[in-house]
């Protein structure tokens, strides 16, 4: 144990050495050749943390730091809203929140017209230029029924593109309402469009003004792992690679070598110390089982119904003598009383007697029963010995037998 002790304190040492010596540049990549992109920036007070792969287009930069195509934001000039064109044929979009550690994006219309938005935003076509697509998609079609929207109860219509009580617009992704406006002549299909929704499942709406933020993700460049560990993503250097910077300064302030050795160092005198443990513990209970008799659990049963009846022949023989009892019957005349010597079905003349009033413990095979005359109740053989010295009567009915000659009953008889 000792041994083992001094090589795992040896084996510390020698991998916290190796860790320390390591240089810093192979636990990080070079410092980013654009500061800009490991800092935040905001547009206005309230807006949105920006940082990369995001930047703002305003600002000056180098060619080489500025960012990623599609990633280029501009500030509102009124009141500072973060904007974000998703395509070269639309208008900008307003940007609500980014969540850098999984990538999504929430955006909305800055003139509160979303549906309308939609008719003309596409993230299914392969074709498009945005590297930002749908986190959830689900499919609603927009209909255009004449007459105001009270014509069709439970429908919400879309404000926006409804023409007061000319007509109204629905979008619904409910596959009964879509059937049903269908089947009106009043309503016309304008469009099928693929939503990016919030939610993960598929629910079916029956009519939606679709106001909600649309939920955006983007899968290159990857920051995830960087932002996770605590660290800054940025370019680190002219070929445009992606690097981590800043992440011993995060929320896991040890270098990865350091904190394997960490690990090892407790892992192993723990696993060494539980080791020994266990061994002496093994030890010790074969040591106890070597140096105690075995006894088995038949002599053990047995001798406890043994005390158990000694303990009662103790408490009988020290209450207070009835006055039926005429004294204790001589040795002769006890052993004159029937035996009976039970087989492995238990029975007896009375069926109902299947355990000692004596010591009260049930009656077992191969066991000697006692038999008193006239009343005809069985005790075990050395429980009634021992009551019938001490008082002369029956210890259930109290009557007191009459000396009978000895026999005894086979082993087969009550079998």
């Amino acid at each position: 144990m000792k041994n083992s002790m001094i090589f795992s304190l040896f084996l510390v040492t020698t991998i916290t050495t190796l860790a320390a010596e390591q240089p810093h540049n192979q636990q990080n990549p070079p410092p980013s050749q654009c500061p800009s992109q490991t800092s935040s920036s905001f547009c206005g007070s309230n807006g949105v943390t920006i940082r990369f792969p995001f930047w703002i287009r305003s600002t000056q930069h180098p060619d080489r730091c500025r960012g990623y195509k599609g990633f280029d934001l501009t500030c509102g000039p009124d009141n500072g809203q973060t904007l974000i064109t998703l395509s070269p044929e639309t208008a900008p979009f307003v940007v609500h929140g980014v969540d850098y550690s999984t990538q999504e994006l929430w955006v909305n219309d800055p003139g509160d017209c979303l549906p309308g938005r939609l008719l003309s935003l596409n993230f299914s076509t392969s074709s498009s230029p945005s590297p930002f697509r749908g986190l959830y998609g689900q499919t609603y079609t927009f209909f255009n029924c004449s007459g105001d929207y009270s014509s069709y109860p439970g429908m919400n219509p879309i404000a926006c593109l409804s023409g007061g009580g000319e007509y109204s617009v629905f979008a619904s992704s409910s596959g009964r309402a879509i059937a049903g406006l269908r089947r009106r002549p009043s309503c016309r299909v304008v469009a099928a469009v693929e939503v990016p929704v919030e939610w993960p499942f598929y629910e079916q709406v029956l009519s939606s003004d679709l106001s909600a933020d649309l939920r955006l993700t983007w899968d290159s460049p990857d920051c995830r792992r960087c932002v996770v560990r605590g660290g800054r993503c940025g370019l680190k250097g002219s070929d445009g690679g992606i690097g981590c910077f800043d992440v011993t300064q995060g929320r896991r302030g040890l270098p990865a070598p350091a904190r394997y050795a960490i690990t090892i160092g407790v892992g192993i005198p723990l696993f060494l110390f539980s080791l020994g443990a266990l061994c002496c513990i093994c030890r010790r209970v074969k040591r106890c089982a070597t140096t105690t008799p075995p006894t088995s659990s038949a002599a053990a049963a047995a001798d406890y119904q043994h005390n158990l009846r000694q303990l009662h022949l103790a408490v009988a023989a020290a209450a207070p003598p009835t006055s039926i009892s005429a004294g204790g019957l001589d040795r002769k005349t006890i052993e004159s009383y029937p035996k009976i010597v039970l087989g492995e079905s238990r029975r007896l003349p009375k069926p109902d007697e299947n355990t000692c009033a004596i010591c009260l413990s049930d009656y077992c095979p191969k066991e000697t029963l006692k038999t008193i005359p006239d009343c005809g109740h069985c005790f075990h053989a050395e429980c009634i010995d021992e009551w019938l010295k001490l008082k002369g009567n029956c210890p259930i009915c109290r009557n007191s037998p009459e000396p009978v000659v000895s026999f005894a009953v086979p082993v087969q008889a009550w079998s």
